[in-house]
């Protein structure tokens, strides 16, 4: 029989992971829901939807990594990915603060949301292509997962810059 005196009461870092998995989680949810609709209302090629300025929803397909380099390349890069996203949750794992773990949470959940079109777009291992729709004319097609991997890394930079404060 456990008494109440016998357990333990939860600890500061109890929970710490709880607010970065749904970060993560939402990224890839948002990721995946965004690329679901894009590839429902934007099947014809010469389909674009002009929003404001510049920027258009535009569906394109990437089977390389970042600004479609490394084209043919796709498996290696999703393994890579794959090993980016176990380093980041178990990074996640030891980062006692939310303004660290929450930047990490959104690449890892980027990186996610990325791999899920590689592993179950294609044909074949990882051989799936990326699927791309946001797009400013003016900087490389790219979806929520390529955001929040950017603006994750971004607030990376920004508060490594900002240490003491």
């Amino acid at each position: 029989m456990t008494h109440t005196s016998d357990v333990e009461p939860p600890g500061p870092d109890s929970g710490r992971l709880v607010v970065p998995l749904l970060v993560a989680g939402g990224v890839v949810i948002a990721d995946q829901l965004t690329k679901r609709w894009a590839l429902a209302t934007l099947d014809d090629p010469r389909r674009t939807i002009d929003l404001v300025g510049s920027l258009r929803l535009n569906l394109v397909f990437n089977t390389g990594s970042a600004f479609s380099a490394g084209e043919g390349f796709g498996v290696w890069i999703a393994l890579l990915a794959l090993v980016v996203v176990v380093v980041l949750v178990a990074t996640l794992r030891h980062v006692p603060d939310l303004r660290t773990s929450i930047p990490l949470a959104m690449v890892a959940g980027g990186a996610v949301g990325n791999l899920a079109d590689r592993a179950f777009r294609g044909d074949g291992f990882f051989d799936g292509a990326v699927v791309d729709f946001i797009d400013l004319q003016w900087w490389p097609v790219f979806n929520v997962a390529d955001a929040a991997i950017v603006v994750g890394g971004a607030l990376l930079l920004v508060f490594a810059g900002r240490a003491d404060a």
